[in-house]
């Protein structure tokens, strides 16, 4: 008796509606039209030939039984109901919240005029725009609505939190509206942009305003987390923005949570800036966005990612065989082509800003959870308040480590607090 053939699985995992994909129960089970050979040694038959498959009445086929007419039903098909069933959400979300009622602003997709291309998103893009009827210049995020189920999980997550904020040390919300396909976020526009391009327009940022841009984000997770218990998640320069008028704020909550017992155990953000305890899969705290608050103050500080430290081919952070391993012995020197074969696998890691140089991934996440922490280096170019602050955001231990409302309370942030510094000034010369 012959054994009926196997259905073919779909191991890409494709995220298909089944529920909207035509059935025919009553078609039978394609069958070969020869069996397998029964005794050794005997000549193999030529391939099976299956009968072809019914195709419905929309589509054509080849002689193979390829549906030629395939692609463009599934173009011309109606939305599935998956699809109608997020819009009907993403619709209610912005009817409930009423995002709109005590703006001035009535946000409709044909009265802004787009001004430039700010950058590309998890799922859309960032664009500045004018709103025409007031002349108000905005942020718009557009994102799709068929996009990927966690980005979607992510839209409705920021709009809920965005119009909850109300502090100066985050960005503000104007609205949100549906352009079909899409979803648009409005929000303040920061003339100055992010941090992340004026350092590396400017370089190197001085330490004292180095020092109001941690007051500035540590009263913006202190917000946060006791107003509504988030956590931000993804702290890094390209998420502190600054405008003309010196005023420093965090976006992008994209990937930021409600906590569920003031702890978290998902692995979302961007992983350079991520905590040891992240990285290792542990559960996880807003002390997580400490950690990543102190990278990033060094690198405004040395105006380079702080892991980049060396250029040289010999003491680059490549080379973590050694270091990853106390006991492992350092291989001899390489010839020219085993270099220039490291080279080549070189360049599809990750650059490190201002060190010239690239490593893995896994590499560079060893590095943060079994190498010492990173410094502001010189020793003693920097006020010890500062080094001291620093060394605070990176203690490894988790438990360790301060709060954002701890370190609100630090000599070097009473400092900035009580020096004011005019960040309005700074802003004007760039």
């Amino acid at each position: 008796m012959a054994t009926p053939i196997r259905k073919k699985r779909n191991f890409k995992a494709l995220q298909l509606n089944v529920d909207d994909q035509p059935t025919s129960p009553s078609e039978p089970e394609p069958i070969p039209t020869r069996l397998a050979p029964v005794a050794a040694g005997k000549k193999r038959p030529p391939p099976m030939t299956l009968k072809a498959p019914k195709i419905p009445s929309n589509g054509t086929t080849d002689g193979n039984g390829a549906a030629n007419g395939q692609n463009s039903a599934i173009l011309t098909s109606s939305p599935s109901p998956r699809r109608n069933t997020y819009h009907a959400t993403l619709s209610s979300t912005l009817a409930n919240l009423d995002m709109n009622s005590d703006s001035k602003f009535e946000l409709r997709n044909e009265d802004f005029k787009d001004l430039q291309e700010l950058g590309q998103g998890n799922g859309g893009s960032v664009k500045k725009v004018e709103h025409v009827p007031t002349g108000k210049i905005m942020a718009k995020k557009i994102v799709l609505i068929d996009a990927k189920p966690s980005v979607r999980k992510q839209i409705l997550r920021e709009l809920l939190i965005m119009h909850d904020c109300n502090s100066k040390y985050i960005i503000s919300f104007w609205g949100a509206f549906l352009a079909d396909p899409n979803i648009c976020i409005c929000m303040e526009f920061m003339d100055k942009g992010s941090l992340d391009g004026i350092y590396k327009k400017i370089g190197a940022i001085d330490i004292d305003v180095v020092a109001e841009v941690a007051l500035a984000v540590l009263e913006g997770l202190t917000y946060l987390y006791d107003v509504h218990r988030i956590i931000h998640r993804d702290i890094k320069p390209s998420n502190i923005l600054c405008n003309s008028e010196g005023e420093i704020k965090i976006c992008d909550f994209g990937v930021s949570g409600e906590l569920i017992n003031s702890i978290a155990d998902t692995f979302v953000g961007t992983s350079t800036y991520m905590s040891p305890e992240r990285i290792q899969g542990a559960q996880y705290t807003v002390k997580s966005d400490v950690w990543s608050l102190g990278i990033s103050l060094i690198e405004l500080a040395l105006g380079r990612f702080p892991f980049a430290e060396s250029s040289s081919d010999d003491s680059d952070l490549s080379d973590l065989e050694g270091t990853l391993s106390p006991g492992a012995v350092l291989p001899p020197p390489r010839s020219q082509k085993e270099k220039d074969k490291k080279d080549k696998r070189k360049s599809h890691g990750v650059s490190l800003q201002g060190g010239g140089m690239t490593m893995s991934i896994l590499e560079l996440l060893q590095h943060i959870v079994n190498e010492p922490a990173p410094k502001l280096t010189p020793e003693g170019r920097y006020p010890k308040e500062a080094d001291d602050f620093i060394d605070s955001c990176l203690l490894k231990d988790p438990d360790a480590r301060k709060t954002p409302k701890d370190l609100l309370k630090h000599p070097w942030i009473d400092h900035a607090r009580a020096t004011a510094m005019d960040l309005k000034a700074w802003a004007s010369t760039f």
